[in-house]
């Protein structure tokens, strides 16, 4: 039996709309003829819904015995027949291959959240995996209850910025997320969007922000109900939500969105606007934008370019900045495209900040290098004072992300000294990588686990070896004093919140590097940082300094509190004066260790 229903829904809006009277549903399938909703609240056979072809090529029909909770899907009778396709607008799903569940996105009770993120000379980032962050039961993913439960480890580590992976919806259990195969709803295996929920307004009562991974530059390709949604392709491609041309062709598949669809610009826009609004989410880091902008991601190949996809990320980036200024845009890679960071009403895509291949490569390639004499420091020195935008914190900077580890590739510590992360060498070297992070202009980004020198490479079923906490303890107490240096937690650091860095002093001969850190150039705010990648001490080593007067050692990594094995070589504080050197107008006397960082300032 067909109920019919004579016009179309009255309440505005895309998927699932529960009302007060009604649950009004609308779905964008322009080659449909005819198209019908069922679901659990008709018995899914007993009564089929008819929706009212608006002429536009959205369909839609006010239910009024659907609930929220009502499983549901769509079937189009199109070019191809009968099509069951699960709502593209569908916040919730019972999994990737089931149904839509009816979802009222303004049920949540948010309380007086009204968190806003800090300016980004204060953020530190950590990148986190729902799925293997905090895993609770042998053989299960972990959950956004289960991650929650580490939120005031995060804290009293520093943190105040989390990056989650995406959480979109994707096939199976496990997955690092950039396969989505439902792009609103939240993953079920995670605990969907009112767990994600919990998380976020957990995060922010501690003061932590959630930006929010998104992958705009594909969908799928599997368990993709989006292909061929109604029926209708062309070279047999995916149909109406997609490139139907070469511009299709990705690394992941022929699944690009046509962002020059007016219909499917609108959609990913809505997507977007539904993290920052509806989940509360602080930022958005955009995955691989150069697939956005070009074909084959290369900005040498201007006949491959999208400019569709360029003015889609102008377009988000703008009105986000527009209705929730405080928020951040993140962009992954664009070849440190200076254009990436600038306004959108300047022709550039409008992104906060980007993730910086200019300072991960050198640095990384720089601290694993076996051979003291092969280590190149000039390449160091550029990637700490690397600048393509007029602002320092337009580039996330870090050792160790989801990408570096993966696929085969080692953690930081691996690297060093393969199947012993716990040697000297790996922990002297990599948490001098993590120093040179904590103390580089830039936003710092830390990968989960890194704090612990986990050892193993980032796989979806890998979980977090939380008993490390206890075993790494020295190492975990160096990240929370480098943190809260960045941040100026103590007043003493106010030079690391600042945009300027002078590397003074850069020896080959030596393997040290020696930078000022500094906003205005006062006593109050400049910070001298000393880098020394050498497997020796230096005692007696005259460096410049930016004024006279006493400078305070605020860290030194070869500290024994961070490790019984490392040599605590002393490095007492230093009273400067005298003739300058290496450009500064002052010097002192130094002393450092082995695969060492030491912090300099001033009190007021």
């Amino acid at each position: 039996m067909i109920k019919k229903t004579l016009n179309k829904a009255k309440y505005p809006g895309m998927g699932a709309i529960p009302h007060a009277d009604n649950v009004t549903f609308r779905v964008w399938a322009p080659h449909a003829l005819k198209v019908y909703v069922t679901g659990t609240f008709n018995d899914w056979s007993e009564t089929l819904r008819p929706l009212v072809n608006e002429k536009n090529g959205y369909w839609s029909a006010d239910v009024a015995e659907a609930n929220p909770g009502d499983e549901y899907k769509y079937l189009i009778h199109g070019p191809k027949g009968i099509l069951s396709r699960i709502d593209p607008y569908a916040r919730l799903v019972t999994n990737s291959i089931g149904n839509g569940v009816i979802y009222d996105p303004e049920a949540f009770d948010w309380g007086d959240d009204d968190f806003l993120l800090v300016t980004g000379n204060e953020i530190v980032i950590y990148e986190m995996h729902i799925g293997t962050f905090n895993v609770k039961k042998n053989g299960q993913p972990g959950t956004f209850t289960s991650a929650m439960e580490k939120l005031p480890y995060l804290q009293d580590l520093g943190i105040n910025a989390i990056e989650v992976m995406p959480v979109a919806e994707f096939p199976g259990d496990f997955s690092w997320g950039y396969n989505p195969s439902h792009p609103f709803a939240v993953e079920s295996s995670y605990g969907g969007p009112d767990a994600f929920k919990h998380f976020i307004k957990a995060a922010h009562e501690l003061g932590i922000a959630v930006i929010v991974d998104v992958v705009y530059n594909h969908f799928g390709p599997s368990d993709l109900d989006l292909w061929q949604f109604d029926g209708w392709s062309e070279n047999e491609k995916g149909g109406i939500y997609f490139f139907n041309d070469r511009r299709s062709h990705t690394p992941w598949g022929e699944t690009r969105p046509d962002y020059g669809r007016g219909e499917v610009r609108r959609y990913l826009f809505d997507n977007a606007w539904m993290w920052l609004e509806e989940f509360h989410a602080d930022g958005l880091r955009w995955d691989a934008v150069p697939y956005i902008r070009n074909i084959d991601g290369q900005d040498a190949v201007p006949a491959d370019d999208i400019p569709e996809g360029w003015s889609l990320m102008q377009w988000v980036n703008m009105e986000m900045h527009a209705h929730f200024p405080g928020k951040i845009s993140i962009a992954e890679g664009m070849h440190n495209n200076v254009w990436i960071t600038r306004d959108a009403g300047e022709g550039g895509a409008g992104f906060n900040a980007q993730w910086d291949s200019e300072f991960v490569n050198p640095v990384r390639k720089a601290i694993i290098t076996p051979d003291d004499a092969s280590r190149d420091m000039a390449a160091v020195s550029r990637a700490i004072a690397y600048r393509y935008d007029s602002d320092a914190f337009r580039r996330i900077i870090f050792t160790e992300s989801h990408d570096e580890i993966a696929n085969g590739r080692a953690r930081v510590p691996e690297e060093i000294w393969p199947g012993n992360v716990d040697n000297w060498f790996a922990r002297k070297r990599s948490t001098l990588g993590a120093a040179i992070v904590l103390t580089s202009p830039g936003i710092p980004m830390i990968f989960q686990g890194q704090e612990l020198l986990e050892d193993r490479w980032f796989q979806d079923k890998n979980p977090i070896d939380w008993s490390r906490i206890e075993a790494e303890d020295g190492i975990l107490r160096m990240y929370r004093d480098l943190i809260a240096l960045r941040r100026n937690m103590s007043g003493v650091s106010t030079g690391l919140c600042g945009q300027n860095v002078d590397i003074f002093h850069s020896s080959s001969e030596n393997n040290l590097i020696a930078f000022h850190r500094f906003h205005r150039q006062g006593s109050e705010d400049s910070v001298v940082v000393v880098i020394n990648m050498a497997n020796q001490s230096q005692d007696g080593y005259i460096i410049g300094f930016p004024r006279p007067g006493l400078w305070k050692t605020r860290f030194n990594s070869d500290s024994e509190i961070y490790g019984a094995e490392f040599s605590n070589y002393h490095t007492p504080d230093v009273e400067a004066g005298g003739n300058g050197v290496h450009g500064l107008p002052c010097s002192g006397e130094i002393g450092i260790g082995p695969y060492t960082v030491v912090i300099f300032s001033q009190d007021d």
